[in-house]
């Protein structure tokens, strides 16, 4: 697969779109049922898509939200899921080239355990592996773990720029042939091409090595999102593919320059970085259908629900204290996620939206939503790569399995007729399909 063609990994998230999960067809089991997981990996690999990825949050709304009785918030459709890193090797046994990305936080894990359970997936996997670094934008996971409150966000990206050099440093090990497993002599690995890492930093003291040999990719795929300064940082520094919250195409062209002279800043290959912005596909045989289709689903949406997810991203501000039908106000400085808290604001005042239908739009899901025919859908996402403002798409269907099944039986098929994406898989690892960096 050449640097010509789209990159596509499937975001998977039950209860992504607050009503969409209502339709009579709608599987709202899958947050729990290994069986409909499997289903959907394989849709995806029968796409030839890149991969799979999950999001994850460690938390249900704070506690405060249901002492207030804010029920509806308490009872999101997106707090029931599996931890998605015990996802990805169940889904390594029924799948054979996709891609199994999962998400995991530096902020409440050791440097360690996660590299130790991202090359063991990669193990089982074959070379599949990928792990999404990110520093926890859900506020009430710092509960979870000790704390009283959200670690500060500038010290969050510190902790996690070291975090990802021992991880990194752990990965790298072992050499190549280190492990001989020779019979005849009774050596098992070559002790001289085992090294100790022996890190002592600010926030971490790890000896090392990992307990494995130098894994398939050596290093799993390194995916981030993070739109502040430090999360761009961090992304042209560190990651492989970088995912982001762009709602319009000027925007994500500046996005992915940006990164990419970030990148050559830090002496990487600007094109060994792939830059991934979120789109929601609503699909329908024709533009009617698929407007028809988004319209029953955001009827679905209650109220309470939207305006209680939209406050989570407002950085504390409690909307209930203005008219739901004023112009959305200016929010405040947050500790939390600070690109959903900038596409808010963004989208509202692009759009001159409400209060509500700001809660509603983002209810439907937060990424750009690419609605019609096929051919439709299709279009968009050839001008977006066409025009340089992406390498391709985190597609993120409203539900499941409608969402993905039209995606994959539908647009796929046409953009594999223009010319912009796979027909077969020809690499063997994750990081060969991407076409990012490889290590040997």
């Amino acid at each position: 697969m050449t640097d010509q063609m789209l990159r596509l990994a499937l975001f998977l998230f039950p209860g992504y779109h607050f009503g969409a999960w209502r339709l009579p067809d709608a599987i709202p089991e899958i947050d729990l049922g290994i069986e409909h997981y499997e289903r959907a990996a394989r849709l995806a690999e029968d796409g030839k898509m890149d991969a799979i990825f999950f999001e994850d949050q460690a938390a249900v709304p704070r506690s405060n939200d249901i002492l207030r009785g804010d029920t509806y918030g308490a009872a999101s459709p997106r707090g029931i899921h599996l931890d998605p890193s015990m996802l990805l090797p169940a889904l390594a046994m029924v799948t054979k080239h996709l891609g199994l990305a999962a998400t995991s936080t530096t902020t409440y894990n050791d440097p360690y355990s996660l590299a130790r359970k991202f090359a063991s997936i990669d193990f089982i996997s074959n070379g599949r592996a990928g792990w999404n670094l990110v520093t926890s934008f859900n506020e009430s996971e710092a509960q979870n773990f000790g704390l009283d409150s959200h670690v500060d966000h500038a010290m969050r990206y510190e902790r996690a720029g070291e975090f990802i050099d021992v991880v990194n440093g752990l990965w790298d090990s072992w050499e190549k042939d280190a492990v001989v497993r020779d019979k005849k002599s009774g050596i098992y690995f070559d002790i001289t091409k085992m090294h100790f890492l022996g890190h002592e930093g600010k926030f971490f003291k790890v000896r090392g090595p990992l307990t494995m040999d130098r894994s398939p990719q050596v290093r799993p795929v390194i995916f981030q999102a993070g739109a502040s300064e430090p999360g761009r940082e961090l992304a042209a520094r560190t990651a492989d593919v970088v995912f982001t919250l762009q709602n319009d195409l000027a925007t994500s062209r500046a996005f992915r320059e940006d990164i990419r002279k970030r990148a050559i800043r830090f002496g990487r290959d600007p094109d060994k970085i792939k830059v991934l912005p979120g789109i929601t596909p609503i699909v329908g045989k024709t533009d009617y259908d698929a407007r028809t289709l988004r319209e029953r689903m955001r009827d679905l949406i209650p109220e309470e629900l939207a305006v209680s997810l939209l406050m989570h991203h407002t950085g504390g501000l409690d909307l209930r204290r203005f008219d739901l039908n004023d112009p959305m106000p200016d929010l405040p400085e947050t500790n939390a996620g600070k690109s959903h808290q900038q596409a808010v604001t963004t989208v509202a005042r692009r759009d001159n939206l409400t209060i509500l239908q700001t809660a509603r739009y983002f209810a439907e899901g937060t990424y750009l939503k690419m609605i019609g025919a096929p051919a439709t859908v299709a279009d968009a996402m050839q001008e977006w790569f066409e025009a340089k403002a992406c390498d391709g798409f985190l597609v993120v269907p409203t539900y499941f399995p409608r969402g993905v099944e039209d995606f994959v039986h539908l647009v796929i098929p046409e953009l594999q007729r223009r010319g912009v994406f796979r027909k077969e898989y020809s690499g063997r690892y994750l990081r060969e399909h991407l076409g990012v960096t490889s290590y040997n």
